[in-house]
C-alpha cells in the first residue's frame, strides 16, 4: 500500500494532488512526501502523523523479523490449503512484498517442495506458478499439523510492541475545539466538557456514574469522534512459536484506500507501507453485559493451534468502553484484579497455554460506565487507579427545556409554557421521578407512536401525554391506578 492512498483515505491528499506531487519528484528527485512538503500540498504536521507511524515494507526474510522456516511453512500451506500457485497470488494473500515471495519460492523449490512453470503468455515475472510436489505437500500437511494458521504473514512480537508505545492513545491531540466539534447537537455543560477533555487527553482510565437515563453511554460514544488519527494494526503477530490473531474486522475500522491508478506515479505505487499492518481508525470498543474473564486472556484454539489476542490487546491505540460496569458476567472485583497491575503500570502479562507469560503495553484509555453506586462496585483502592471520575447528573431545568423543545421542533410538536410545567410537575411531583435526558426523547416518540395509531397530526394532547407518562414511570407499591383525572393542559397551567 502506497503512503499516498493512506493520505486520501485520511482526507488529506487528491488523485490531483498526487499526479502534481508525482511530476515535481520525478523533475527534482527526492521522495514522494519530500515533493507534497515543498509544494504545501500536505503539511508537515499532517505528513508527520501519517508517515511516522507507518510500518516500512521488508526488503528481505530478515526484515520481517520471521524466521525464513516459519515464513516456507507459511508458503506451502497456503499453495496447500488455499490453492494460491501464482507468485502474485501468494504475495497478495500472505500480504508480503513480491521480491521475499519470489525469494521463498526459489528455496521451496531448492529443496524439492515446489516447481517452477514459467507465465502464461503475456503475463509479467509476478504470475510465474509454482506447483507442489509430492514431499512439498507432505511438508504442507506436517505444517498444517502445527498450525493451521492461513494467512497474512505475523509481524514480530517486538515491533508489535513498539507499535503500541509509538501510537498510544495518549498521542491523540486533544483540545477545546475538538471536544466542542465532537459534541455538537448535545445538551451537555460546559463544566462537564472542562472535566472530560483533561481525562481524553491523559489517555488514562475514566469512571463515568450516575443515575440511570442520563446519556453516560451516548456520551462515551461520542468520544469516538475526537479520535481521528490513523493507526497501524497488525493482521497478526508471532510470538512464543505461535500466531496471534489481532486485527478484528468486526471490532476494528480499517480505512478506505482508492488507488489512483496514472501510469505517471508507477515509481510510488508499492513498497512503502508493510501490507502486514491494517491502516485503522483508533479503535474503540465497547464492552457490556456478554463482558467475561475469557475474553481478557489468550484465546487458544486446540484445533487451529494458534490465538486470539484479547479484548483489550484490540483496544490499544483506542478506548475501551466496559458499558453498564457492574453488570457483567464478570464480577466488578473480579475485573478489576484483573487489571490492577495493567492500570496503574500501563502494562499486562499475557499467559499461554505453555504456561510461558509475556509482557505487553496496556495503552489505551478504559472508560467505566455505571449508573450504580461507584463505593458498592470498588473500594478504596481500586478507585484510587482511577484518576478521572465524573459524575453525569441529570438536567436542570433549563437544560430538560433545551432537550424537549428541539425534539418537538424537530417533529413540528408546538411546545407551550404550559405543555412544560405540565410535564416536569407530573414527572417530578405526582410520579416522584427525576427529570433525565432520556426522558423527552421518550415523551415524544410515544406522542408520535399514538398520534399514528390514531390517525392524528402529532400534539401534545392531555390524553396522550397521559400515556406516555404512564409509560415513563411505573407506579411504585404495584397500587391501582389514582382516580383522580389528569388534568387538560388548561386546568394544569
Amino acid at each position: 500500500m502506497r503512503i499516498s492512498d493512506i493520505l486520501i483515505a485520511a482526507g488529506l491528499l487528491t488523485a490531483e494532488g498526487v499526479r502534481t506531487a508525482a511530476t515535481h519528484q520525478a523533475e527534482q528527485g527526492g521522495s514522494f512526501c519530500d515533493s507534497l512538503a515543498a509544494l504545501g500540498i500536505v503539511s508537515q504536521a499532517d505528513l508527520a502523523r501519517i508517515v511516522d507511524y507507518a510500518p516500512a515494507t521488508p526488503a528481505t526474510v530478515a526484515e520481517t523479523g520471521l524466521s525464513e522456516r516459519f515464513l516456507l511453512d507459511l508458503l506451502v500451506k497456503v499453495m496447500h490449503a488455499a490453492g494460491c500457485e501464482a507468485l502474485s497470488e501468494i504475495a497478495a494473500t500472505i500480504k508480503l512484498p513480491f521480491q521475499i515471495v519470489s525469494q521463498l519460492a526459489k528455496e521451496a523449490a531448492r529443496r524439492d517442495l515446489a516447481s517452477a512453470a514459467a507465465p502464461r503468455d503475456g503475463k509479467a515475472l509476478w504470475d510465474t506458478r509454482y506447483v507442489l510436489s509430492d514431499a512439498g505437500r507432505r511438508w504442507a500437511v506436517d505444517a498444517l499439523a502445527q498450525s493451521q494458521y492461513i494467512g497474512p504473514a505475523p509481524v514480530s512480537w517486538t515491533a508489535f510492541k513498539e507499535s503500541i508505545l509509538r501510537q498510544r492513545a495518549a498521542n491523540q491531540t486533544v483540545n477545546w475545539q475538538g471536544i466542542q466539534r465532537a459534541f455538537a447537537g448535545l445538551t451537555v455543560s460546559g463544566e462537564f466538557l472542562e472535566q472530560l477533555g483533561p481525562a481524553i487527553s491523559s489517555g488514562q482510565t475514566m469512571l463515568l456514574y450516575g443515575p440511570p437515563g442520563n446519556g453516560k453511554t451516548s456520551l462515551a460514544l461520542r468520544l469516538e469522534q475526537m479520535f481521528d488519527d490513523l493507526i497501524y494494526i497488525p493482521h497478526a503477530v508471532f510470538v512464543d512459536g505461535c500466531v496471534m490473531r489481532v486485527f478484528d474486522p468486526s471490532l476494528h475500522r480499517p480505512i478506505i484506500v482508492n488507488t489512483v491508478s496514472d501510469d505517471t506515479i508507477v515509481s510510488i505505487r508499492r513498497g512503502e507501507v508493510d501490507d502486514r499492518w491494517v491502516p485503522c481508525r483508533r479503535p474503540f470498543i465497547v464492552a457490556g453485559g456478554e463482558l467475561t474473564m475469557e475474553m481478557l486472556d489468550l484465546r487458544y484454539d486446540q484445533a487451529s493451534k494458534f490465538y486470539e489476542a484479547p479484548l483489550h490487546i484490540k483496544a490499544n491505540g483506542g478506548c475501551l468502553l466496559i458499558d453498564d460496569f457492574g453488570r457483567q458476567i464478570v464480577s466488578p472485583t473480579a475485573l478489576l484484579n484483573r487489571w490492577i497491575i495493567p492500570l496503574e503500570n500501563r502494562i499486562d502479562y499475557l499467559k499461554f497455554h505453555t504456561g510461558k507469560s509475556v509482557e505487553v503495553p496496556f495503552e489505551q484509555l478504559v472508560i467505566f460506565s455505571t449508573n450504580l453506586d461507584p463505593s458498592d462496585l470498588m473500594d478504596g483502592a481500586f478507585l484510587r487507579r482511577i484518576p478521572y471520575k465524573i459524575e453525569v447528573k441529570g438536567p436542570t431545568r433549563e437544560e430538560f427545556h433545551s432537550i424537549l423543545q428541539g425534539l418537538a421542533a424537530r417533529h413540528g410538536l408546538a411546545l407551550t409554557d404550559g405543555t412544560f410545567e405540565f410535564l416536569v410537575r407530573e414527572i417530578t411531583e405526582h410520579r416522584g421521578c427525576e427529570l433525565a435526558n432520556y426522558q423527552p426523547k421518550f415523551i415524544v416518540e410515544q406522542l408520535l407512536a399514538a398520534s399514528k395509531f390514531l390517525g392524528r397530526e402529532p400534539s401534545f394532547d392531555p390524553r396522550l401525554l397521559r400515556f406516555a407518562i404512564d409509560n415513563l414511570c411505573v407506579r411504585s407499591g404495584g397500587g391501582r391506578e389514582r382516580e383522580d383525572r389528569l388534568p387538560t393542559l388548561a386546568e394544569a397551567a
